[in-house]
């Protein structure tokens, strides 16, 4: 049977990037465009193909900026091919069984007013109206009401936004309307209810505090999903260090510190969202279930069950969804206990995803880039150095097929030094990336010889090479293997 190769072909400039939303250089001869060639190899072209129809590089049209294409990919597939690629798909299905995923479609309410409905206008405009009373009379009981009578209202500010002063105030509203169905009496005792717990918590002075944790690592804000939404991930398997959980949860004193720190970390992140007409004001939270200390632990329990209610009586409507990744199967049976009790709504915004799967899972909802290393993308620490890449660097995702072999081609048209990031999700395939120059008679440049990853070397692999002359970079990554994989790269291009 003839080998099979699949092959991305990317031309590039100084400012080339592997996505669709490039710009072309304004001032520049070079040469700008992505296309997609399926290729075979040398044997089999030779075999199937007339001399005169053989396209190379060199003898490709040349195109100008304004012909600009996205990368695509088309693949080959043999009988083999398709019976491992059946197989593969029943296993999945086996997991499927065992793990929920989306439980239902959710589409997440607008926060532009103009596309409330006439009845939520209504609400909304009736919960505004018991809200002025409510500042008039001094019902939220921030400030005492005047003894000389004076009829100065109430001022009342949450998440940074005062009540009724602008457009923001409206989104804050609807919050309270959406956590109750819409049911004005119900949202404004929430809305009292709330301005008194964050007045006896003393929130304002708590945003300000200096307090020391050692949560970094177990709390965290990192990137934007594909919509926008901050994400926040949430990794419990942190606790398994003896020494940070008796620091964090040994006795009451603890626990009350634990609890203020994590109602500080949200508040900084709330006073950081758009709380305009359609701007983002919800959070992606994912929540990494990994070596997780499960229910056995009776303090963790109990702070998360009382963080939980917290935030559920006081935090309304600011999860976008909740992304349960690394589902181990002690979490089944609790979601089998709670489950019941949840409404429809609620149920649509989870996913849930098992630890073969939540690389792919993030990935429908957070572009590469931007998810961290240790889930699957390409974005480091912050605290750590990459000169070469940022957050805003996009990253290309193309899916090798069980015993294909895939080859992202990358031409140059200028002297450069080209650097990639590149990652199969968990490996197990066979990576080597090589320089061919223009000129026929040139020898081709091993910038990377044939590799065996296995799955747990470097998850990211960053080279680089100085291209002296017109040629194209070939980055191949070879899976033998009977289950498909995910390969992310990018590159960028600095002229020499």
């Amino acid at each position: 049977m003839a080998e099979e190769s699949i092959t991305t072909t990317t031309l590039a400039t100084s400012e080339n990037q592997p996505s669709s939303g490039l710009t072309p250089p304004q001032e520049s001869n070079s040469t700008h465009q992505v296309l997609a060639t399926e290729t075979e190899t040398l044997e089999q072209a030779t075999e199937t193909n007339p001399p005169e129809t053989a396209v190379t590089a060199a003898a490709q049209p040349e195109v100008t900026p304004e012909e600009h294409h996205p990368p695509k990919v088309t693949e080959t597939q043999t009988a083999s091919t398709e019976k491992k690629e059946t197989s593969q798909k029943e296993e999945a299905s086996e997991e499927d069984k065992r793990i929920p995923q989306n439980l239902g479609s959710f589409k997440e309410e607008s926060s532009k007013l103009s596309d409330l409905s006439d009845s939520e206008k209504k609400s909304l405009d009736e919960l505004k109206h018991l809200v002025r009373d409510a500042l008039d009379n001094h019902q939220f009981g921030s400030v005492p009401k005047p003894e000389d009578g004076s009829n100065a209202p109430e001022e009342v500010t949450i998440w940074g936004v005062p009540l009724l002063k602008d457009d923001r105030s409206d989104v804050v509203l609807l919050k309270f309307l959406r956590a109750r169905d819409f049911k004005v009496k119900d949202s404004l005792a929430m809305l009292k209810n709330t301005v008194k717990w964050r007045r006896e918590f003393k929130i304002d002075e708590l945003v300000d505090e200096d307090l020391v944790d050692d949560l970094d690592k177990v709390v965290f804000m990192h990137g934007h999903d594909r919509e926008g939404h901050p994400v926040c991930y949430n990794v419990y398997g942190e606790f398994q260090n003896k020494e940070l959980y008796n620091k964090t949860f040994s006795d009451e004193e603890k626990r009350k510190h634990f609890l203020r720190t994590r109602i500080q970390f949200l508040e900084r992140s709330i006073r950081k969202l758009d709380f305009s007409s359609g701007g983002v004001s919800t959070i992606f939270q994912i929540n990494d279930m990994k070596n997780s200390p499960g229910l056995g632990k009776k303090e963790l329990r109990s702070a998360t069950k009382q963080a939980v209610q917290l935030l559920q009586d006081n935090y309304p409507e600011f999860v976008f969804k909740q992304a349960f990744i690394n589902v181990p199967w002690w979490y089944l049976v609790f979601y089998t206990v709670i489950g019941p009790f949840m409404t429809p709504r609620s149920k649509s915004k989870l996913v849930f995803a098992g630890p073969s799967r939540s690389a792919e899972t993030l990935f429908k909802y957070i572009s590469p880039e931007q998810v961290p290393v240790q889930y699957g993308g390409l974005s480091v620490d912050p605290c750590d150095c990459n000169p070469d890449f940022s957050l805003e660097d996009p990253a290309s995702e193309v899916i090798v097929k069980p015993g294909t072999k895939q080859t992202v081609e990358i031409i140059i048209y200028e002297k450069c030094e080209i650097v990639w990031e590149i990652r199969v999700i968990g490996w197990e395939v066979r990576y080597k990336a090589e320089f061919v120059p223009e000129e026929k008679d040139a020898y081709t440049v091993v910038v990377q010889k044939p590799r065996k990853m296995k799955p747990f070397d470097e998850p990211v692999l960053t080279q680089s090479f100085k291209v002296n002359e017109l040629g194209k970079v070939l980055l191949t990554v070879d899976n033998p293997t009977s289950k498909k994989k995910k390969l992310v790269y990018r590159f960028n291009v600095k002229p020499l």
